[in-house]
């Protein structure tokens, strides 16, 4: 080991112990748990401490020179560089921490969850910290309403967090108190006792949210384009600016276009022989052909009781093929298809949720699918069931599971360094499980139903979307009309899934975009390596390769994989 290396350990040990424990909600899901009885500070000192030790720590790893490290660390120390800038930029400049209250609707759904959806330690230990974060809760409640300006507050946010906050007491009511029987006496009777302040707490919290916040909250939703592209660069990390992504993107647009016709062709002669598609369409029927292949797609829709149940047998079939055909190598993680928690609702419709890299492998991931608003009317259930039809809940469940995020972060929590777990790139995971959705219907996944290529072409088209629409709202002026026709004329969504992703889009500003530059940068990697082994190319091998270096960003995964120089 190099001095520069010895001193970048020394650097990587302080983060774990200077960073990590500024929250320790977030400590906990990444499985350090030496703070689970604590609560995040949110009061002003807190975020002044948590400025001064990002801006010392940047200082101190400027002074390691990158051409003293070997190549792993050279990657980290880029890592932690672009962190702890965009952690002060985050602090200081976006300063989400005034006017986001979905910000604090996770955290504290999350101070409760963490501690007892993975048992991780035994009961009664997680339950004395849990009574120590339900005690500390009504605290936390007073700092957010001192801390956010409600008119500075969109109002999308305040109605998301209004729907969230009570989830907080489904955490206790539906996960904690059926435990608390197996606490002692005094510990029970401590849990029982801040239950109880908690519910005052979180009701009254939610009052403020209805009465105060939510009537106050009118400011603009978007960004705004310099923030915008500001924080796009800390969250890709990637040679991929705006102007860039929207060509490809729009190029894309077109092109898949064009697959889903060809596709669309196979599925009609199928099962609507009698529906001509012209050699030569015009786009209008082209649409047209395309959106009368997806409506016999759509004949297949699941009971939306029994939501989980399908995800379940997906989750068994897709298993089953990658092992049959061996595309990569499948760490005996297990996975568990859960109920989303309500606290989480309202901006996803499902997601993966992995142990964090310094938890034991051992420990569950969850796929976490949400169940239908009762509040939907007939037709929105319907509306959304046609988007997550039965081939579609394959589609999603290759993209949040097999051999989508679950095994890749699988392999990601098995680097070496836990800092490079620490730092990882979300566009590396999601343009993976964007990948990983055509690989399979590549390698020959249903073959024998020409509807798989289709909906896969169909999911595709979301990160296209996805990515034009979050610069046109965040960094221009798109309206919720004209992005409503995007998603369902040019995307082929569903109503329900359309008004879901303009919902999340407007609280996300940045996130939509990293599934399509990931896949992008995915993709011409493969490309790459594929150019320079020749025929000699083995996908498992290249899989495997990948997903032994973590989640970096595109351009480091290249680096490491083509064995390039690291780049700056």
């Amino acid at each position: 080991m190099t001095p520069a290396d010895a001193a970048f350990a020394r650097l990587a040990e302080r983060y774990l112990d200077e960073v990590v424990p500024l929250s320790p909600v977030g400590a906990t899901r990444l499985g350090d748990h030496r703070f689970d009885a604590e609560l995040d500070d949110v009061s002003p000192a807190a975020r002044d401490q948590a400025a001064k030790i990002y801006r010392a720590l940047l200082a101190d790893v400027r002074k390691i020179p990158k051409a003293g490290l070997a190549r792993a660390n050279q990657v980290d120390r880029q890592l932690l560089i672009k962190d702890l800038e965009h952690g002060l930029f985050e602090l200081e400049e976006v300063r989400e921490w005034a006017w986001n209250p979905l910000v604090y609707t996770n955290l504290a759904g999350g101070a409760l969850y963490g501690l007892i959806a993975r048992d991780y330690a035994p009961l009664p230990r997680r339950l004395e910290a849990a009574a120590s974060r339900m005690e500390k809760l009504p605290r936390f409640f007073e700092q957010v309403r001192r801390t956010l300006e409600p008119a500075r507050v969109p109002r999308v946010h305040a109605e998301t967090a209004v729907q969230q906050n009570p989830g907080t007491l489904s955490i206790v009511t539906d996960g904690l108190r059926p435990a608390f029987k197996a606490a002692p006496p005094k510990l029970r009777a401590r849990l029982e006792k801040a239950a109880a302040a908690l519910e005052v707490a979180v009701k009254a919290h939610q009052a403020w949210l209805e009465k105060t916040l939510l009537p106050a909250a009118k400011a603009d939703f978007r960004l705004g384009a310099d923030l915008w592209e500001r924080r796009l660069s800390f969250v890709l990390d990637s040679p991929l600016g705006r102007a860039e992504i929207r060509k490809r993107a729009e190029a894309e647009l077109e092109r898949v276009h064009a697959d889903m016709l060809e596709a669309s062709r196979k599925v009609l002669s199928r099962w609507e022989p009698a529906h001509v598609v012209p050699r030569a369409p015009t786009k209008a029927e082209r649409l047209a052909a395309i959106r009368a292949a997806l409506e016999v797609v759509y004949r297949d829709l699941p009971d939306d009781a029994r939501l989980v149940e399908v995800a379940r047998e997906a989750l068994r079939r897709t298993t089953d093929f990658v092992r049959e055909k061996r595309l990569l190598s499948l760490p005996d993680d297990p996975i568990e298809i859960i109920v989303m928690p309500e606290f989480e609702r309202g901006v996803a419709i499902a997601y993966c949720d992995s142990p964090g890299p310094l938890e034991s492998p051992s420990q569950r991931t969850f796929y976490a699918v949400a169940p239908l608003p009762a509040a939907w009317t007939a037709d929105q259930k319907r509306s959304f069931l046609r988007e997550y039809n039965l081939v579609s809940v394959d589609d999603l469940s290759i993209h949040e599971a097999m051999p989508g995020h679950h095994v890749q972060i699988a392999h990601a929590n098995r680097y070496p360094s836990k800092l490079r777990a620490l730092l990882a790139s979300g566009s590396f995971i999601e343009g993976w499980a964007v990948y990983a959705e055509r690989l399979m219907v590549d390698a020959g996944y249903r073959a024998d139903d020409s509807r798989m290529r289709l909906v896969q072409l169909k999911w595709y088209l979301r990160s296209v979307t996805n990515a034009l629409m979050d610069q046109d709202i965040h960094a221009g002026k798109l309206s919720e009309a004209e992005a409503m026709k995007l998603m369902t004329e040019q995307g082929f969504q569903q109503e329900r899934e359309a008004a879901g992703k303009w919902r999340r889009a407007l609280v996300t500003a940045t996130q939509l975009s990293t599934y399509f530059v990931g896949y992008q940068e995915h993709a011409d990697l493969r490309a790459a390596a594929e150019k320079r082994a020749g025929k000699g190319f083995d996908p498992r091998a290249y899989h495997d390769r990948l997903l032994s270096f973590g989640s970096p960003p595109g351009r480091f995964a290249r680096a490491l994989v083509l064995d390039e120089p690291i780049p700056e």
